[in-house]
């Protein structure tokens, strides 16, 4: 069962019984997605972009992607979104977040009207997003494409130890252009050496509120 909580900064998340974890973090839900995957990542990979893909793990309440639809939207950048979720919720928990304060009334539309059908298959939301969530875990996810940057906003190792281990983390990274970024909110020295065994550079950035760092990696390019 979720249950809904509001955070520090005022927006809310879930508090899902099942994991004993919230999916967002307590201290500002708002606050992290923008502070770890939209200015740690999107904005950070999306310098001088035209389109942009982003691939990410846990959908969840889809407060990511919201606001990953909205940077392009204002930014000019045609998104390609998909993101992986073994367990998605239902329509009415997404409604009750009260994310769509947060965007356009045009962005929180098309993502609640193609929300069910995005489990499906990709969705055209308009002429700046597409939209794909699999319905399916991380360890079978397979698709030919690479991008360019990697959302990881999995459970806490605390949690979902099975979600960091070294050989999902090198699955998840294949599918990495090179270049491309890895984001998420945790740092572990564990992490650390998963991403340099898989060929990435590290960053150490200030996390956001509650956390004392992030990591940021980037995938080293072939010839480097």
């Amino acid at each position: 069962m979720n249950i809904l909580t509001q955070t520090a900064d005022g927006s809310n998340t879930l508090y899902n019984e099942t994991i004993g974890e919230h999916y967002h973090s307590k201290h500002g839900a708002l606050q992290e997605s923008k502070h770890v995957f939209i200015n740690a990542g999107l904005a950070h990979a999306a310098t001088e972009k035209t389109e942009i893909s982003i691939l990410e793990v846990g959908f969840g309440t889809g407060l990511n992607f919201l606001l990953s639809f909205d940077y392009c939207m204002q930014n000019q950048i045609k998104l390609d979104y998909v993101s992986i979720e073994a367990f998605p919720l239902a329509i009415d928990l997404l409604n009750a977040t009260g994310y769509a304060a947060f965007v356009s009334p045009d962005i929180w539309e098309n993502f609640i009207t193609n929300y069910e059908q995005s489990l499906k298959s990709k969705q055209h939301l308009s002429s700046h997003c597409d939209l794909e969530i699999a319905h399916t875990e991380l360890a079978p996810f397979t698709t030919d494409q690479k991008f360019d940057v990697i959302y990881y906003d999995a459970f806490s190792v605390q949690h979902q130890p099975e979600m960091w281990s070294d050989e999902i983390i090198a699955h998840v990274c294949s599918f990495l252009k090179p270049g491309g970024i890895f984001v998420t909110y945790a740092i572990t020295g564990k992490l650390k050496r998963a991403m340099k065994a898989c060929g990435f550079s590290i960053e150490k950035l200030p996390g956001a509120p509650g956390k004392r760092e992030m990591l940021r990696a980037s995938k080293r390019m072939e010839n480097e």
